[in-house]
């Protein structure tokens, strides 16, 4: 089994639903997002997957979150946009496109700060 990871990042804003304090205040982040993803066998050039199809799949997916504001859309309409919940939402988006009989999501890892991330896996 093969484990291969990219970073990649968002900027937004949000505030935290059913919490009380500071996070409850519109605020944004720099998002740092890490992605994991697993590979059983490498193909003829010896990759699991292609760095820039995983990328490429992961910056289409982020560019919908990128400089908005997390509570207006739809996947947290009703789900407060902590990073746990972004988290679990890229994880679900990601498994849809990346899934196949070699590669499988692992875990998503959403920083919303140098000292502070959520990782969400299955």
């Amino acid at each position: 089994m093969y484990q291969l990871k990219i970073t990649s990042n968002f900027a937004s804003a949000h505030n935290l639903m059913h919490y009380q304090g500071d996070c409850e205040n519109l605020h944004g982040h720099n998002w740092k997002v890490d992605v994991t993803v697993t590979a059983q066998n490498l193909d003829k050039a010896g990759l699991g997957i292609d760095f820039k199809t995983l990328k490429a799949e992961t910056k289409t997916l982020l560019k919908t979150l990128d400089h908005k504001y997390l509570n207006e859309l739809g996947p947290f309409k009703d789900v407060s946009p902590s990073s746990e919940n972004i988290a679990r939402y890229i994880y679900q988006e990601l498994s849809r496109t990346l899934n196949n009989d070699n590669i499988k999501v692992e875990s998503i890892t959403v920083w919303e700060s140098d000292v502070a991330c959520a990782k969400y896996y299955e």
